[in-house]
């Protein structure tokens, strides 16, 4: 039986896609699965591409999709700021697939990853199980990019296996940020941390809008006493913003040239556990930008200026802090109906 149920639960596809062999080799597969459908499915893409050879300048094309990931970062992902993060990321997306070949590669072997990353079944680290399809949608565009730029450099001659697949609709998630007894309660607890820098990385974060990462990997050529500067930013734009000299004299900053701070986020973490602060999956990191935007318009900021300050090149991005405007939709009290011309 060319498909059968293991003593592991998972189930065995082992099978001669041309007949057995009389005398002369043919290829077997042999390949576990965590369900008899998966399997199944499996079977069927190989039976109905058996004639159909993948040529790649004469050669069939034996690369494992890693192999494709390894080439994309080398001539190309090296030079984004998060190219390594997607190349770890699709690494794991590899391994879980069973580390299938670049033609193995469909979306309907992508769209079982994904549903088994969405319930919790795979997972890249312990803290957080289920991923949200914000996630997912960004493995699914990582993927998508890889073949797409591929195809430019000359590297992949066939069309994007996932090209047809959509992503999920997500709802954009409610932005929290911290009121003031919740950013006193969080600073004294990152004062009270064994790492002094997860203090003063808070800090600045709050002071400027800073993301954490760009506030903790700071050189002190980056500031100056009436100013922060901002480098190799996430938007590719380098931005500077203003500080008070108070602000300036309270920072730690080293009289050699370097960094300012030695990685502190894990203390951070702990931090906002001890404060008892809730927040969302995936927002820890961004908290104190949030909260600094939320506050700059509650306290009459110009929504232009935050898109400056906090680096978005699209309005769009800065846009969902404009509710927080004091004087946000107050036209809708006096112009609706049972109001105007009282």
């Amino acid at each position: 039986m060319s498909i059968r149920k293991q003593s592991d639960g998972k189930w065995l596809l082992d099978f001669y896609p041309e007949g057995k062999p009389k005398g002369k080799p043919s290829k077997r597969i042999r390949k576990t699965f965590s369900t008899k459908g998966e399997a199944l499915a499996h079977q069927t893409y190989i039976l109905d591409n058996i004639h159909v050879k993948p040529w790649l300048d004469g050669k069939e094309d034996r690369r494992k999709l890693r192999d494709l990931v390894i080439q994309w970062y080398d001539e190309h992902g090296v030079t984004l700021d998060d190219g390594e993060k997607r190349k770890n990321a699709m690494e794991f997306t590899c391994a879980s697939m069973g580390e299938p070949t670049a033609h193995e590669f469909t979306s309907t072997m992508f769209s079982v990853y994904r549903k088994k990353r969405l319930s919790g079944e795979l997972s890249r680290t312990t803290r957080v199980e289920k991923v949200s399809p914000r996630t997912v949608n960004l493995e699914l565009a990582y993927f998508r990019a890889v073949f797409n730029e591929l195809k430019r450099l000359g590297h992949w001659k066939n069309d994007n296996p996932l090209d047809l697949m959509r992503p999920f609709k997500s709802e954009e998630s409610e932005l929290i940020y911290l009121e003031g007894e919740a950013i006193k309660r969080l600073l004294e607890e990152c004062s009270n941390s064994r790492n002094p820098n997860a203090y003063h990385v808070a800090r600045i974060c709050l002071a400027t809008g800073a993301r954490w990462s760009e506030a903790e990997s700071l050189t002190k050529h980056q500031i100056a006493k009436n100013r922060i500067s901002f480098f190799k930013t996430k938007g590719n734009r380098n931005r500077t913003v203003p500080i008070s000299q108070e602000f300036y004299d309270s920072l730690p900053i080293p009289k050699k040239a370097g960094a300012v701070f030695s990685s502190c986020y894990s203390a951070f973490r702990k931090a906002v556990q001890r404060s008892e602060i809730e927040l969302p999956d995936g927002q820890l990191s961004h908290v104190l930008r949030h909260t600094f935007a939320s506050h700059f318009m509650m306290n009459g900021g110009n929504i232009l200026v935050l898109q400056r300050v906090l680096g978005h090149t699209d309005i769009k991005m800065t846009m969902r802090y404009a509710h927080f405007a004091p004087d946000h939709l107050q036209e809708a009290i006096k112009l609706n109906p049972l109001e105007y011309k009282k």
